[in-house]
């Protein structure tokens, strides 16, 4: 017989063993009316039946050398070394066995089970995730898609969405409740999706999210928090938020079925409670209730849905639109000998700086520091014999899009989308640095310390040559996103063009950024004559505020904001007044307003121009305009259209008008 099916007796035996008591075995039968077992009987392997009728065996109790056979058997006994090697064999076998692991479906019935052995947790687990699932769709379905309007209230209304799509789940039955409850879920997904990124569109563009045209833009914000931030901290913004938007569609879509479920699963009472909702919503509808100034009936996010469908018609059209509005230009047929007559001679330069918007010059918090900082420049230019004149223009962009407004600036057209963007730089529509250029009396020159990778726009602008943030020899640190500081940039352009001996004058285009957010650190001024290849900012650069400690606090970002400006217009008039000549004209406007944090909920666009000269004849052409003396616009001074300036400024200095059809 297999060791498997003997045991061992463990009890005392000299404790008597009590006759009238029977143990039953499982695996074991009767022998002559009972078998017994003792108290402590150890079985090792699984019990087999009896090879032959009446074969029963009886438990070998400890210290027994010897085992009696039962009737019909003829094996011989086993003796105590023979049953001890095989059932060492035995146990050798089975440990040796890998256990197979349990399948998927003993998996998941074990889980469902659960339920059944902690009834109480399993309630209170559920009408958790039931609260959450209401909360989580009431919030998305009444999410508003700005900031400043992320308050309690804004949920304290009823929205008529969820009442319709209670109705038509209550109508369907299972599976098609619960597909059509999947795909509402993925619907409110994208909703919030959208909302977050209006919220975020506002506060750094002025403006919502554009779902045609803006998904490029999400990679420059990549690019902007690795340049501000470093590179870690951007690669784990980005999988954040591509984890935290496929977790909003799977748990919005896994809440929508779950309600859609208990709605089914109580369809008596939800029936009841979906028609007096309806009746309560066409009641505040009707009436026009409302609390904290909105209305309580709510349709919050079938209007978000089809505004951006709107958009987005809008956007189709206007691509098309815009198109043959670049074809049609006043100067495209001008002669180059008709183009600019009254600036031969003259070196032009355009300077763009970074952010410089009417906050600058208005805010009470802001003000007095940029307003020290023009007052010098000015004294300064005014002494070294150059004066200015300076007005507003409102620009095409808010916040960011720098790009936006100089090509608005330059090509005299409305840019306020990437997409016009793009149609304008495929284009031949003039540009005001192409005419100069165009008349072959100027050289033209960018310089172009923020670009950092190919810059195909150079055709477009008409520029012979331009210098990009790895072409002007600096070796300093970068000061957050910007690559290095406007004064360093400015002696490089003084090294590489305006301070060369040349046949022809000079229009320059130069792009500033020391005041391009998050303004953290600041570059400081130093001598001009110390600058050297930039490592002179290396301390200036490790004792300044990090961007992490401002970024997030409206108050130091407006400190910080103002500084730059400062130190931006500092650098520009000190370089003038350093380097500019008897013909050398100087304009320099700001792109756009600082963001929200900086300039506050607000509509204005406006940005600070100015041009400055020291030949009379240069400022006299403009007198009309009637523009501010100096290089403060006057509040009430008139504010133009950015995309007015080119036809103003050519007008302005002799052009002749010759459109094309």
């Amino acid at each position: 017989m297999p060791a498997s099916t003997r045991s061992r007796h463990l009890q005392d035996p000299k404790e008597p063993e009590d006759p009238g008591t029977t143990t039953e075995h499982p695996g074991t039968t009767e022998n002559s009316g009972t078998t017994e077992k003792p108290e402590n009987a150890e079985t090792l392997g699984d019990s087999e039946k009896p090879e032959a009728a009446g074969n029963t065996e009886k438990p070998e109790a400890a210290g027994n050398s010897e085992k009696p056979e039962t009737a019909g058997n003829s094996e011989p006994s086993e003796t105590p070394a023979a049953s001890a090697s095989a059932e060492d064999s035995e146990n050798a076998e089975n440990a040796s066995r890998k256990p197979r692991p349990p399948s998927l479906r003993s998996r998941l019935a074990h889980w469902r089970s659960w339920r059944g052995r902690h009834p109480r947790a399993a309630r209170a687990l559920r009408w958790t995730a039931t609260i959450l699932s209401a909360v989580l769709v009431l919030g998305a379905l009444l999410l508003p898609n700005q900031l400043q309007m992320l308050r309690t209230d804004q949920f304290l209304r009823l929205p008529g969405e969820a009442i319709i799509a209670a109705a038509l789940l209550l109508a369907l039955p299972r599976k098609p409740r619960v597909a059509v409850a999947a795909a509402g879920g993925a619907v409110l997904g994208a909703l919030t999706v959208l909302n977050l990124l209006d919220m975020g569109y506002a506060e750094y563009l002025g403006r919502t999210f554009n779902p045609i045209l803006d998904w490029g833009l999400l990679d420059d914000a990549q690019s902007y928090v690795a340049d501000s931030m470093g590179e870690a901290v951007a690669v784990g913004a980005a999988v954040g938020v591509v984890l935290l938007v496929v977790g909003l569609f799977a748990s919005m879509a896994l809440a929508v079925v779950r309600l859609g479920n208990l709605l089914a699963d109580h369809r008596q009472t939800a029936t009841r409670a979906t028609l007096a909702a309806g009746t309560v919503w066409m009641t505040c509808s009707a009436l026009g209730l409302q609390y904290t100034g909105e209305p309580i009936a709510q349709d919050r996010a079938a209007t978000a849905l089809t505004d951006k469908a709107r958009e987005v018609r809008k956007t189709l059209r206007d691509e098309a639109a815009f198109e043959k509005e670049t074809r049609v230009d006043a100067f495209g047929n001008t002669p180059p000998a008709q183009l600019l007559p009254d600036l031969r001679g003259k070196d032009v330069i355009f300077t763009f700086i970074e952010s410089y918007g009417r906050v600058a010059l208005t805010d009470p918090e802001i003000s007095p520091g940029v307003d020290r900082a023009l007052d010098a420049g000015q004294q300064a230019l005014t002494k070294a014999g150059y004066r200015a004149r300076s007005g507003w223009l409102k620009s095409s962009t808010f916040g960011g899009g720098s790009w936006l407004g100089h090509s608005t600036t330059m090509s005299g057209l409305w840019i306020d989308n990437q997409q016009r963007y793009r149609t304008v730089m495929n284009s031949d529509h003039l540009s005001l640095t192409k005419a100069f250029g165009k008349t072959g009396a100027w050289d033209t020159v960018g310089i172009m310390p923020g670009v950092q990778k190919a810059w195909p726009e150079q055709r477009y602008y008409g520029l012979d040559k331009v210098y990009n943030a790895f072409q002007m020899g600096y070796q300093g640190p970068a000061f957050s996103w910007s690559t290095m500081p406007d004064q360093y940039a400015l002696e490089s352009f003084q090294r590489l063009e305006h301070g060369k001996d040349r046949a022809k004058p000079l229009m320059a285009e130069i792009i500033l950024t020391s005041s391009h957010q998050p303004w953290a650190p600041v570059p400081e001024m130093v001598d001009w004559k110390d600058l050297g290849d930039g490592s002179v900012f290396d301390s200036i650069e490790k004792k300044g505020q990090k961007a992490s400690e401002i970024i997030n606090d409206s108050g130091k970002s407006r400190v910080a904001y103002g500084k730059s400006v400062e130190y931006s217009v500092t650098a520009l008039t000190q370089w003038l007044e350093r380097y500019g000549t008897d013909d050398t004209v100087l304009v320099f406007l700001g792109d756009h307003q600082p963001i929200t944090r900086v300039s506050g909920n607000t509509s204005v666009r406006d940005v600070p121009v100015s041009i400055v000269a020291k030949d009379p004849k240069v400022l006299d052409k403009i007198a009309g305009w009637k523009w501010t003396d100096g290089l403060k616009p006057a509040p009430d001074a008139p504010v133009w259209r950015m995309d007015s300036f080119r036809d103003r400024f050519l007008r302005a200095y002799g052009s002749t008008p010759h459109p094309t059809k």
